[in-house]
This record gives structure tokens, C-alpha cells and sequence, in this order.
């Protein structure tokens, strides 16, 4: 896959490689990676040489969530316009910055119809055929955490930071999957605070089934990998659509919905507005560190009190 702008697709032996590949914004969401994910993720599944999928990222974090350094900022998405999209269409940024303007009359549905497709991009993990183990190490967090939790299984480094903080003012997890991951009230205490965890905490809470020193995260990261990848296709499969039913009878996809309609009405408060004002003033990095200081949780750190 040649064409790729937002990550890396290869496979070495059963594995199916995908890397998150913008390193030098923190591998921030872009329209397009939601997109380029299900394409990688789709060549996997009809790959039959390939077992299981490694997500992972290059740079010095996993994924810092949505590049909102432009849309936080000035609300300029032109340079993620797409030219193959129909005019008018809610899928391109032009359309979505337009929709954000505070001031102009907002139509949620748009909002809704924009991100919904970033959803069933990110769900493509969750629905894919074969099994996806997610590699975390630095940072993994607000959009970012779509990404890692929608997959089969972490393995995180035991200092990264994991969490939502735009739950503080600004967003919404829109694949409301913290619930079916932590369970109810674990999720309550990450959502009602924006608190993060570190890694080692991760997997003592369940959402990672491994943490490990940064120094031996690939170690172990591949070795969960070659021995899901010496089961065959069919069983992978078979016990993951076997697994994944329980959490669609729970109501996943109709939580989803609302979790998406809420991220749209996030940016749409008082506060919401404010916040992008702010960042439009000083910048997105200092509105991000008003709104964590006072938590005592800004940058690499999961201090929670």
C-alpha cells in the first residue's frame, strides 16, 4: 500500500504491520487515518498469510489524539481537504470547520455524519476479522485511546499515560468503549475527571494485558504476537466473533451513537467555545495546560491527588 499518508502497512511473516506515521505531530488524527486504518486493516483480513495485526506508533508516543493544532487554533482544516470528495460533503474538513464557527448557527448532524466515519474507521479494529494487539508506549490519549482500546489486546509501557482528558472540556469519547473495557465504575472515575493512568496501571485496572519497562515492550510485545500468529486463520476468527458478541448485546453500537453526538455538542457549550477561543489566543498547547494544571496532571504526567 503505496499510498499511504498517515501510516505504515508491511507484513513480516503471519504479521500485519500497521504504524501510526506522523511523528512529528505526535501521530495526531488526521480526516484521513481513520480511512487509511480500514484499508490497512482490510488488506490484513484478506491477506491469508497473515494471523494477527500489530498497531502500533513511531516517534515518541503512540497517539496524542486528533491534530487539533490547526482546528483548536485558527479552525483551518484546508490543508486536510480532500479534492475527491462531492462539494457540500460533511466528510470534508472545509465543511466541518464551517460548522465550528462560534457565532454561525450549528447543525449537529453534520458534526454527527463527520464523525461517525472516524468511528467506523477506528471500529475496524474491533470488527476485524483477525485478532489486532495494540503497542503503546509514550503517550496514548484523548482520540488516541479510540484507537488502542477499540483493538483485541494492549501491551503497554509501564511509564506511558493513558486517558481521556478532553473529557474536561472539549470532547466526548466518541467509541464509547471505556465501559466494556473497565467496566462501569472505573470508567466513572476516568470520565467524570479526565484523570489518565500510567501503564503499570493500565493493566492493574484490566484495560492492558501486559505492561512492561520501556526497554522491554517490543520483547514482549512480539512474543504475544508470534504466539497468537501460530494459531490457525479459522479458530482466530471464529474465537473472536465468539467474544465480540457479548459486547454487542450489551448495546456497544447505540452507545456509540451517543458518545459521538455528545463529542459534537462538547464543542458546541460555553465552555467548549471558550476553550478554542483560548487556544486561538495562546495557542492549543497552553489552553491544553490551563485546562490540566490544575488536575497537576499536564504533559507525561498521570498524577490523579
Amino acid at each position: 500500500m503505496d499510498n499511504l499518508r498517515t501510516m505504515i502497512y508491511e507484513v513480516t511473516g503471519r504479521i500485519a504491520r500497521i504504524t501510526l506515521n506522523r511523528p512529528a505531530r505526535g501521530n495526531g488524527i488526521t480526516m484521513d487515518m481513520p480511512r487509511e486504518l480500514a484499508a490497512c486493516v482490510e488488506r490484513a483480513n484478506l491477506d491469508p498469510a497473515v494471523h494477527v495485526i500489530a498497531l502500533a506508533g513511531n516517534g515518541t508516543g503512540f497517539c496524542g489524539g486528533y491534530d487539533l493544532i490547526d482546528s483548536a487554533e485558527s479552525l483551518n482544516f484546508e490543508h486536510q481537504s480532500k479534492s475527491d470528495l462531492p462539494s457540500g460533503s460533511p466528510a470534508d474538513p472545509l465543511v466541518q470547520m464551517q460548522n465550528h464557527i462560534p457565532g454561525q448557527v450549528w447543525d449537529p448532524v453534520i458534526d454527527y455524519q463527520g464523525m461517525s466515519r472516524n468511528v467506523k474507521g477506528f471500529m475496524s479494529l474491533f470488527h476485524s476479522d483477525k485478532p489486532v494487539v495494540c503497542k503503546v508506549h509514550g503517550f496514548c490519549v484523548a482520540g488516541g485511546t479510540d484507537m488502542a482500546l477499540c483493538s483485541d489486546l494492549l501491551v503497554i509501557a509501564d511509564d506511558a499515560k493513558i486517558g481521556y482528558p478532553p473529557a474536561r472540556v472539549w470532547g466526548s469519547p466518541t467509541t464509547s468503549i471505556w465501559f466494556h473495557r473497565i467496566g462501569l465504575e472505573k470508567s466513572k472515575r476516568l470520565l467524570f475527571t479526565g484523570d489518565c493512568l500510567s501503564g503499570k496501571e493500565a493493566r492493574e485496572w484490566g484495560l492492558a494485558i501486559e505492561s512492561a519497562p520501556p526497554e522491554q515492550l517490543d520483547e514482549r510485545f512480539e512474543i504475544l504476537l508470534e504466539r497468537i500468529a501460530r494459531m490457525p486463520i479459522n479458530q482466530l476468527v471464529m474465537m473472536k466473533l465468539l467474544l465480540n458478541q457479548s459486547v454487542s448485546q450489551q448495546g456497544l453500537h447505540t452507545t456509540q451513537i451517543l458518545g459521538t453526538v455528545f463529542d459534537g455538542i462538547t464543542r458546541h457549550t460555553q465552555e467548549g467555545y471558550a476553550f478554542q477561543q483560548r487556544a486561538a489566543e495562546a495557542g492549543f498547547k497552553q489552553a491544553v495546560r490551563e485546562r490540566d494544571e490544575p488536575f497537576g496532571d499536564f504533559g507525561m504526567s498521570s498524577f490523579k491527588g
